[in-house]
């Protein structure tokens, strides 16, 4: 089993590096992923899908990589999916699956990455959390949202145990900017024995 770039994930530390390591991963990375039984972008599209039964609603997938939650997304039945991601060899491997209306690239240093009021739901499925984007992400995400808008998200067992991440969700659900709709802890990657919350939360 490779887990040459998976390991190395976690470590990362700087912006410039996870954008270099995430575009050199992008030729193995479902496959990598395959081996260890990813699991979280098909518990994370299916818990939207029986929360939002809309085949017709426009969806940004924020942080695609290669687009496996754009092909989980298609599958259990939403038809309208864009997704914006900053590695481009990510965004190649994204196209091959034919799953995405748009994509396109994803510019990280700026204040708003998603035009605000854009899209009434975004999934961020193994985005933010540790050796991928920062917390602070978190509040990027929900700002673009509109009242009303839907963020389904997922943080690993690392994200879990840094308690920066599931601080940002509560400085929205604790003052009453969010409210929480799903919560669900089960496997991420049960091959090596690392799981994940999925979550799916409303602004209010």
């Amino acid at each position: 089993m490779s887990d040459k770039f998976l390991n190395r994930a976690y470590g990362l530390e700087s912006v410039e590096e996870t954008l270099a390591h995430y575009d050199k991963w992008a030729e193995s990375y479902e496959t990598e992923l395959a081996e260890n039984g990813y699991a979280t972008p098909t518990r994370l599209a299916a818990a939207l899908w029986d929360h939002l039964k809309d085949p017709a609603i426009e969806i940004l997938d924020y942080g695609c990589g290669t687009g496996l939650c754009g092909v989980e997304l298609r599958r259990v039945g939403f038809h309208i999916v864009d997704g914006v991601d900053p590695s481009p060899e990510m965004l190649s491997k994204a196209r091959q699956h034919n799953v995405y209306r748009d994509l396109s690239a994803l510019d990280i240093s700026s204040p708003t990455p998603v035009e605000s009021g854009r899209y009434a739901v975004i999934v961020a499925c193994g985005v933010i959390g540790v050796g991928a984007a920062p917390p602070e992400t978190f509040d990027l995400v929900m700002n673009a949202l509109p009242k009303g808008g839907i963020l389904a998200f997922s943080f690993n067992d690392h994200a879990i145990a840094d308690r920066a991440f599931e601080g940002r969700l509560n400085g929205w659900l604790d003052p009453g900017a969010a409210r929480l709709l799903v919560k669900k802890y089960g496997p991420h990657l049960p091959n090596i024995n690392l799981n994940s919350n999925i979550y799916i939360v409303e602004k209010a």
